[in-house]
């Protein structure tokens, strides 16, 4: 999927005094609705997000999909999950799992009164009671729906009235004073403001915990101050390149293009590993080894070297595991092992195989003469780098280089 093809989706919210709960309208078994003011069909079920349900409760974030689970299994709770194209404003979800538990006006209710302080249930019954007694007929959830279909998107000033609407009602909450009541100590008005510095949350709840979906003011400040820098750090840069002059002038650009376009997609999409390789290959390239091409005074390669030995150090024991597996399945037959090629294959990573082979100078369309005579000497390499003996040939050399 393209950049250009994912779509941005900002929830509206229905406050309920204490907090304020992001919502959508499930219009099918494979669409949904965003709107605003509440006018959706009657046919459409409003959902509430859970993340906003459980922000600021005892209920650590770690624990939430176990009650998620709980309340979908009395159909009061469903997962949503949505097509790879639609991404959620202010809430960060990994690419592969663009899913998120949303709950009916029910089941709102039952998470209230198990929940909530006497005080914030009366709210949620002030707010809610009308929508309440005009789905008291709704059927059960499904466990889960696959939403492909976004019916009537907003309209970009529809997104930036919601936007302001919900940024004045955080700044008005600065001045709320926090409302205590005898279960435990509720936060200030909305699921966005922050708590009252100094005073910890009860029994050890972290609020951090909910920040995923509910960032207090001093993160806004903190991405407001994050984004001015990197606005000042592009200008800069600007500044530099209209500067530069010449051959300089071409490497400068092209190397900001580079590493522009990869934040861009990553900004986009996510922090892809495939791209990330593609990019940081690119820049290398760029570069030659050292000063005058020198392999021995080349910082680059230090430091690639450096890394790529403590990944494959790191992964010793995934290793040592393969190994030892494959040696109880041929216990019998342990002088009669497969070709080197084969075994390099199946119990060493792909990355050191790699290595070695463009390093020995073999490729993958090498003569068949030359990858059986070199391939022992890889397969011996790994096995020493590796501390994982498994042919004769290696324990015999260990036995010899011991000894002596």
């Amino acid at each position: 999927m393209s950049t250009s093809d994912t779509t941005p989706l900002y929830l509206p919210h229905w406050d309920t005094g204490e907090r304020s709960l992001r919502f959508l309208y499930l219009a099918g078994s494979s669409s949904f609705k965003i709107c605003q003011n509440h006018n959706a069909e009657e046919t459409m079920i409003p959902l509430f997000l859970g993340a906003d349900l459980f922000s600021k409760t005892e209920i650590r974030t770690e624990n939430h999909p176990r009650y998620h689970a709980k309340f979908a299994k009395k159909g009061l709770a469903t997962k949503l999950v949505f097509s790879s194209e639609f991404r959620f404003h202010g809430l960060k979800l990994p690419m592969a799992n663009n899913s998120l538990w949303f709950y009916s006006i029910q089941g709102v209710f039952r998470v209230a009164f198990e929940l909530y302080s006497k005080q914030e249930q009366l709210l949620v019954l002030e707010a809610f009671q009308e929508l309440w007694k005009s789905r008291i007929n709704d059927a059960p959830l499904n466990m889960c729906y696959e939403l492909s279909v976004h019916l009537n998107a907003l309209q970009p000033n529809d997104i930036i009235e919601m936007h302001n609407r919900e940024t004045q009602k955080r700044l008005k909450s600065q001045h709320t004073p926090v409302a205590h009541s005898d279960s435990f100590p509720q936060a200030a008005e909305g699921p966005d403001a922050a708590p009252e510095k100094g005073v910890p949350p009860p029994d050890g709840t972290s609020t951090a915990d909910h920040d995923y979906c509910c960032p207090t003011e001093e993160d806004s400040a903190g991405r407001s101050d994050c984004l001015l820098r990197i606005s000042q750090k592009l200008q800069g840069l600007d500044a530099l390149l209209q500067g530069s002059k010449g051959d300089a002038e071409k490497g400068l650009r092209d190397t900001a293009l580079l590493l522009l376009d990869h934040i861009e997609q990553s900004v986009k999409q996510g922090l892809d590993e495939h791209s990330l390789a593609d990019t940081v290959l690119r820049l290398l390239q760029t570069r030659g080894p050292g000063e005058e091409g020198s392999v021995y005074s080349s910082p680059l390669l230090h430091a690639v070297s450096g890394w790529l030995g403590q990944q494959f150090h790191a992964a010793n024991v995934c290793v040592s595991q393969r190994v030892e597996g494959f040696k109880m399945r041929h216990i019998e037959r342990i002088t009669d092992l497969p070709p080197a090629e084969e075994l390099a294959g199946e119990l060493f990573p792909e990355a050191m195989r790699v290595l070695l082979l463009n390093w020995m100078g073999l490729e993958e369309a090498s003569a068949l003469w030359k990858r059986q005579s070199e391939y022992p000497i890889l397969l011996l390499i790994l096995e020493f780098a590796n501390h994982n003996l498994i042919t004769g040939v290696a324990h015999v050399l260990y036995s010899s280089l011991i000894c002596k």
